[in-house]
């Protein structure tokens, strides 16, 4: 009996794989439940007293030297798997790209940059508007014509609930919890019911600026459009046209000149040189006193841009909606800040 332990431990010693489906089956050999070994265990009963003891050291060793070869073929074959994944080491690596920045965050942040160089803070507020905030507050009471200029998406549960279309609702609770002087930028998100197409989407960004003190001119708002032209677009000239806005007056679009260098400029500034980039204004009276704020005491200007048009201007993008389709062949091409 003891001979043939003999010979499975000679036999186990001489075992040499890296496979691990020929270690699996050695292990089931010796191992499993009708494995070698609990066979040799079961017969342990028929074993004449005086042989024993010698026939159980040398099963506890056959025991022994099937698990210590199994943890050593085990390791040889993860370490033999590693180094045929390693392959060659002196190959080139494969590249990792970096991740981008999506355009809109760029423009964003280089306009939120500029502005805060002269003390303007940034002030955040809900998507989801009530009536008094988006419209009443800033000079749009019900039934007003000038409400129509926007469509809004209304929550149809509630007629008092909607989805913000601009940012100056921000404005309006900014000047609600705080006291002038005020000098603020609200960018954000915002929503109006309008189709999709190459120039509009029903979605995009904005920021807006107020500024209230005493004695708040409009030149003090000329020179910040100038101020922030020149940084943004570099030494270029600006001019303002009278428009209106419900909430300003007087109200203007401010307007850069692009310049007529190449067809793409015809093309953009239809043959003008200039293009459009935002509206401004000097804040109405009648928003001032909606937010309880004195209007024969301060007065200040307010001012909006759409994030989604500089950014088509400054990377002469042709269509709006590749900024919300996460094509990664259009994103990667943002590597670097403005």
């Amino acid at each position: 009996m003891t001979a043939g332990i003999q010979e499975h431990i000679d036999a186990v010693a001489q075992f040499e794989t890296t496979d691990p489906k020929a270690i699996e089956a050695f292990r089931i050999q010796y191992l499993g439940k009708k494995g070698i070994l609990n066979g040799l265990f079961a017969s342990f009963r028929e074993v004449p007293p005086e042989h024993k003891k010698e026939y159980g050291l040398l099963l506890n060793t056959l025991k022994n030297a099937v698990n210590e070869k199994i943890k050593q073929l085990q390791s040889s074959s993860k370490t033999a798997v590693s180094q045929n994944s390693i392959g060659d080491l002196s190959r080139p690596a494969f590249p990792v790209e970096t991740g981008s920045r999506h355009p809109l965050t760029i423009v964003k942040n280089r306009i939120v940059d500029i502005f805060s160089q002269i003390g303007f803070v940034i002030s955040e507020g809900p998507e989801i508007e009530d009536d008094w905030h988006n419209f009443t507050a800033l000079n749009l009471p019900e039934f007003h014509p000038a409400r129509d200029m926007q469509d809004t998406f209304f929550i149809q549960t509630d007629p008092d609930i909607l989805l913000r279309t601009h940012t100056s609702s921000v404005q309006v609770r900014y000047m609600e919890n705080n006291t002038p002087p005020i000098r603020t930028i609200s960018p954000g998100r915002v929503f109006r019911n309008e189709a999709i197409s190459a120039r509009a989407h029903c979605i995009f960004h904005q920021i807006e600026g107020l500024y209230i003190d005493k004695n708040v001119s409009f030149a003090d708002l000329k020179q910040t459009l100038i101020y922030f032209t020149k940084a943004l677009f570099g030494n270029t000239k600006i001019r303002l046209r009278p428009s209106y806005f419900p909430f300003t007056e007087p109200s203007a679009e401010v307007d850069i000149y692009w310049g007529l260098k190449t067809e793409t400029d015809h093309r953009i500034t239809k043959g003008t040189g200039w293009l459009e980039i935002m509206g401004c204004g000097m804040v109405d009276p009648n928003v001032l006193e909606n937010c309880n704020i004195d209007p024969e005491v301060y007065s200040g200007f307010a001012f909006g841009l759409g994030i989604e048009r500089i950014a088509m201007l400054l990377y002469q993008i042709g269509d709006i909606r590749l900024f919300f389709e996460n094509d990664l062949r259009f994103l990667k091409q943002f590597k670097a800040t403005l």
